[in-house]
């Protein structure tokens, strides 16, 4: 059941590299994908308060030349790695 109070958030982030996802098979294209954060209230304290509960990233998909979309739970700090300017200049995880 949801959360009668819950948000949540969208936003676009950019690849300038292709990148790879745990738990998620092969290697996404670089450029613009929607992230999406849900959060829940914290109702136990005296001023409004959310925690982050979930983060999922869109991933475009191809089946048979129709245009799709995978929805995808990710770890926001395996993101964050991701989106850092990589110091080796590889941007794929490993």
């Amino acid at each position: 059941m949801t959360n009668a109070f819950t948000r949540t958030t969208s936003r676009t982030v950019t690849f300038a590299h292709p990148f790879a996802l745990s738990g998620v098979d092969g290697v996404q294209p670089a450029g613009s994908y929607i992230v999406e954060t849900d959060e829940e209230l914290i109702d136990s304290l005296s001023f409004p308060v959310y925690r982050r509960s979930a983060t999922w990233i869109r991933l475009p998909q191809s089946n048979r030349g129709m245009a799709m979309e995978q929805t995808v739970l990710i770890d926001p700090d395996e993101l964050g790695r991701l989106l850092e300017p990589a110091d080796n200049g590889n941007p794929l995880p490993g």
